[in-house]
């Protein structure tokens, strides 16, 4: 009778493997089924990847320091020509000015 049951046990731990591993091959063509779905779905959308979000970020972030370099360059030059004297800001002519 012992070994009756041994037999009985390990055929229902054989089905409960097999069992297992068909359900794990389920779930892991259900995953790539979804994962292929959600990926159509969101390049219907015209969705950006992170990656080129990310390098689109970071081409912001150096036109804006190019900009505020530029702004503080912009500033300076306007500062020295107000700076130097209303005569030197227009040339005189020939013969205007000199001496007669």
């Amino acid at each position: 009778m012992a070994q009756t049951n041994n037999r009985f046990f390990d055929e229902a731990a054989r089905l409960m493997n097999d069992a297992a591993g068909v359900a794990q091959g389920v779930r892991r063509e259900f995953d790539t089924m979804l994962r292929h779905q959600a990926e159509r779905i969101l390049g219907d959308l015209d969705v950006v990847r992170r990656e080129e979000f990310e390098a689109f970020k970071e081409m912001v972030r150096l036109a804006r320091e190019e900009n505020e370099a530029l702004k503080a360059r912009i500033a300076a030059l306007e500062a020295r020509l107000e700076a130097k004297p209303a005569e030197t800001k227009f040339a005189a002519g020939p013969g205007e000015g000199a001496p007669g």
